[in-house]
């Protein structure tokens, strides 16, 4: 036997592509060569590998031409995933093994010069594809409970390279791994009823949460602007089977622990100095951004303006299709996106623009230069626009204690369950059918119309409108939205009513 051949699959993201080694031994000068694309580590598999089977009792080839072919050859490889497959396709060749043995097998893992199998990133997003293939995963001990999360899939873990050899060879057996299923992680989540006053603020949340709306909170420093925001996770409801494995997949791209925080929605907040590439995602090698690490969570971005305004520009398309696309020259990957942003800003650059505590020290062309920073598109996107005001210090001093979290959460479930029912959260539903669930009478949408001039809204600012009207209606357990629901939601786009420069009859 001079071929043979060995699936594995490809640690290219949330996208695990099959990769076909080839391994060919041939008459000629010795030596190993690697084709196919690899990148620097790939490329150094060769002494790895020529050390792992040499320090594990192999022949390694030393008289003939090896060739290793890594299919299809247009795809970049990456990684030291393919140092167990590369392995077992030169024992194959070199008919140290049986090549039957590997043809319902995928390989994946890094070897260490003595032959003992090291971990590798991504292995879940390779597991799940392993499982639609149907075959069994063959990895490093040490990856195991991650890739047995995969349900249906055989996961057979070693922890050396000679372990591996003699289950091939029918000497021993590899036992199929089982993963007790893992529980939510039952770390402590902040509780709403810590939150002292800000009535309208802890409502906003709550529809926030109800509905998947964006939220972002305005007011002077100190107000509980991101207080208010870590409290969000504790009312939402706990994530699905399929959306814990959703986000359980960017965490392995990232090489992050999966279930430390299993069945916990993400709540993510990243500095203002972050850049795009670490916010959206990016790099020579594409990697998920902080919104992909908030896939099925909370985005939480404090001090809002002090971002670059190019970097708070890319989300804008993420936040309507649930993903974001990153092209480079030689490739291209999506990751998914779909996260609740909750933001908080100061009023002014000095932050006591209607404190009544302090005086504001800006200018007018000071203040306008600071707003300026968020673009009416980007605003546009964010359904609820809230102001935090500063508290008497009677109310602050108050030993009195608002709802739960629990509390709250009872009543964003049942809202939920009304949403649902319509195939998609309001935040989310299309169209036609938000048209369909409010019916608005005739007289209802000629106020709004009226309204909506007044305060110079866009259409996409229109749907926003319904579709808060809407979850405020499903949290009231009413059928559709009327006049108080439609009153309410137009009151949060207060920022919105800021720069139309008018006052809504509402």
């Amino acid at each position: 036997m001079a071929l043979a051949l060995v699936h594995t699959r490809a640690g290219l993201g949330l996208e695990a592509p099959e990769v076909l080694v080839e391994v060919h031994l041939a008459n000629g000068l010795p030596g190993m060569t690697l084709v196919g694309l690899p990148e620097t580590a790939v490329r150094e598999s060769r002494e790895r590998v020529r050390s792992a089977l040499t320090n594990a009792g192999f022949d390694f080839p030393t008289t003939r031409r090896i060739t290793v072919n890594l299919a299809p050859a247009d795809l970049p490889k990456e990684g030291g995933r393919f140092d167990l497959p590369i392995a077992l396709g030169i024992l194959a060749a070199s008919e140290q093994i049986p090549v039957a043995s590997l043809e319902s097998v995928e390989c994946l893992g890094e070897l260490a010069l003595d032959g003992r199998l090291r971990p590798v990133s991504g292995v879940l997003p390779a597991a799940l594809a392993a499982r639609r293939a149907e075959r069994t995963l063959l990895l490093p001990e040490d990856n195991a409970d991650e890739a047995a999360l995969a349900e249906g899939l055989t996961v057979q873990a070693a922890g050396h390279l000679s372990e591996v050899v003699a289950h091939l060879l029918g000497q021993a057996t590899l036992p199929a791994h089982t993963l007790t299923a893992p529980t939510p992680s039952r770390a402590p989540l902040a509780d709403l009823a810590e939150v002292r006053g800000q009535h309208q603020a802890r409502r906003a949340l709550e529809v926030a949460a109800a509905g998947g709306h964006n939220l972002l909170f305005a007011g002077p420093p100190g107000t509980g602007k991101t207080m208010l925001a870590s409290r969000l996770p504790g009312i939402l409801p706990p994530l699905s089977a399929d959306e814990a494995l959703e986000v359980a997949s960017v965490r392995s791209v990232c090489g992050l622990d999966l279930l430390a925080q299993w069945g916990q929605r993400p709540f993510r907040s990243p500095h203002h100095t972050a850049s795009g590439a670490a916010l959206v995602g990016g790099g020579s090698r594409p990697r998920p951004g902080e919104i992909s690490l908030a896939h099925h969570g909370v985005l939480f971005l404090d001090e809002l303006p002090q971002f670059d305004r190019g970097v708070l520009e890319v989300m804008r398309e993420p936040l309507e299709s649930g993903e974001i696309h990153i092209a480079r020259a030689s490739r291209q990957r999506r990751f998914p996106a779909r996260f609740q942003l909750v933001a908080a800003m100061n009023p002014c650059p000095c932050g006591h623009l209607g404190d009544p505590r302090q005086a504001c020290v800006c200018t007018p062309a000071q203040i306008q230069r600071y707003q300026s920073r968020l673009s009416g598109p980007l605003l546009d996107r964010i359904d609820l626009q809230v102001e935090v005001p500063a508290l008497p210090p009677d109310q602050l001093t108050r030993d009195t204690r608002g709802e739960s979290s629990a509390t709250v959460r009872e009543r964003v479930l049942a809202a939920r369950e009304r949403q649902l029912a319509r195939g998609h959260l309001n935040a989310r539903l299309p169209g036609a059918a938000l048209e369909a669930a409010c019916a608005l009478p005739e007289a209802e949408r000629v106020w709004l119309a009226e309204v909506l001039t007044r305060l110079k809204l866009s259409a996409r600012a229109y749907h926003r409108v319904l579709r808060v009207a809407l979850t405020l209606a499903d949290l009231a357990g009413a059928s559709r939205p009327e006049r108080p629901q439609l009153m309410e939601a137009i009151g949060y786009r207060q920022l919105d009513r800021l720069r139309g420069g008018g006052e809504s009859s509402a």
